[in-house]
């Protein structure tokens, strides 16, 4: 275990030196980023440690996540802690430019909310001399050499919560020449809570000592309904009294791809149920508009959401291209269809929102680490989540469900009754495993 330890050490040392060799480069790709959108244009230089708000007084603890999924699989957790520690302080660190949009109108206002870091020693240096945390609750499959490392040598208690490794990352962590490093880095943590006891065991073998392991469910299961501004409220109302006498379905997460196969499945729909209304949510709003674009210069009565016009009598498509209304907009339809899981390489999306929302839920065979939730939610009720191969089995399969009211409801009952089961006191064993 001492020469495991001391060529993880040896591997850490010469991340870092790669880290800080390359460091006005990774500024350079930093500058193109924002160039590009995907950074923030004046709070760039969070991304270097540089603050952008004063440190409040007293003990603070830094809760950091990647992007929006994470984030709000976060939320719940921070207003416990908030809730029982009132006189902690809570920082949020994000990365993506998406997570920035939605969650910075949502937060508790006592969060600090901060893009996060680059894992280079200076801005981690930075970063950690600002804030001084007491302790860094990472989510999901954060695992950062420099910040790891840093943050151990400062004597700062590290978490990972909703823990999870994807099958290719977790190939090359077991590699002989890379394992040493990875388990120095779980030697570090305090707790390690995976969402899914396949994950618990991917992290013991990759050498996590068994003792800080601790089993508290999938946070994705609690993720908070994070509520629309009045005029979307009012848009979503509005919506929802345009379909009323429509037949509905959502494609949801779509990546780029995948339009392909959805407006396939919408052309032989059209030919049977001319009533129908088809819901497209890609998983970046600039794909939306593409799509829109693209099935308006080919004739179709495309609606946008971002433009809040109202469907005409001939419009069958509509667009959403706007962030964190998901959750309103399953509760406009009674069939979801979970994308991001039907092309080779796909990792599938969280399905739980659709079924909290009584949706009959769909879901293509391509679904990564999201193929755990799938089976608990299958094995307290078969009817609850639906595995298509592809194209034909989900033309099939829909026109099954748009034909038989009695089944439908079966999925759509099933589909809540399940996450309803599956999502009790995660949050409240999460706080108290901390």
């Amino acid at each position: 275990m001492a020469y495991s330890t001391k060529k993880g050490l040896l591997l850490y040392n010469a991340y870092r030196t790669i880290t800080y060799t390359l460091s006005p480069l990774i500024r350079l790709h930093l500058r193109w980023r924002i160039f590009q959108g995907l950074d923030h244009r004046s709070r760039w230089p969070e991304r270097l440690g540089r603050p952008s708000v004063p440190r409040r007084p007293g003990p603070l603890v830094w809760f950091h996540a990647v992007s929006l999924g994470e984030g709000m699989s976060a939320v719940p957790v921070i207003r416990e802690c908030v809730r029982k520690m009132p006189n902690v302080n809570v920082l949020m660190t994000i990365t993506t430019m998406s997570a920035f949009e939605v969650l910075r109108n949502w937060l508790p206002s006592e969060i600090i909310f901060q893009f996060s870091p680059l894992d280079t020693p200076g801005s981690i240096d930075s970063f950690l001399h600002y804030w001084k945390p007491k302790a860094i609750v990472l989510m999901e499959s954060e695992l950062w050499p420099n910040l790891i490392m840093h943050a151990s040598k400062n004597g700062i208690t590290l978490a990972l919560l909703n823990a999870r490794m994807s099958e290719k990352s977790f190939e090359i962590w077991s590699r002989p020449v890379l394992l040493p490093l990875i388990s120095l880095m779980l030697s570090k943590f305090s707790l390690i809570a995976p969402l899914s006891t396949e994950q618990g065991i991917r992290f013991q073998l990759l050498q996590a000592p068994p003792g800080i392991i601790s089993f508290s469910g999938d946070l994705k299961y609690v993720i908070e309904d994070f509520g629309v501004n009045g005029r979307g409220r009012k848009s979503i109302d509005d919506l929802r009294s345009q379909l009323t006498h429509k037949q509905v379905w959502m494609a949801s997460s779509i990546h780029r791809g995948e339009q392909e196969i959805i407006l396939g499945v919408h052309t032989t729909l059209m030919q049977l149920l001319p009533n129908i209304v088809t819901i497209i949510a890609p998983r970046h709003p600039q794909h939306g508009r593409e799509i829109a674009k693209k099935l308006e210069k080919e004739g179709h009565n495309v609606i946008l959401r971002s433009q809040h016009k109202k469907l005409k009598p001939d419009t069958n498509i509509y667009v959403v291209d706007t962030l964190g209304e998901l959750r309103h907009l399953y509760m406009l339809t009674p069939i979801a269809v979970i994308g991001g899981s039907f092309l080779p390489r796909s990792t599938g999306h969280n399905i739980s929102e659709a079924a909290s929302a009584g949706c009959a839920v769909l879901t293509g065979s391509h679904i990564g680490h999201f193929s755990h939730m799938v089976l608990e939610m299958q094995r307290l009720s078969p009817l609850s989540i639906l595995q298509v191969s592809g194209k034909i089995e989900l033309e099939k399969t829909l026109i099954q469900l748009f034909t038989n009211a009695t089944l439908l409801e079966a999925h759509r009952i099933a589909a809540k009754e399940a996450f309803s089961r599956l999502s009790s006191d995660i949050v409240t064993n999460t706080v108290h495993n901390e």
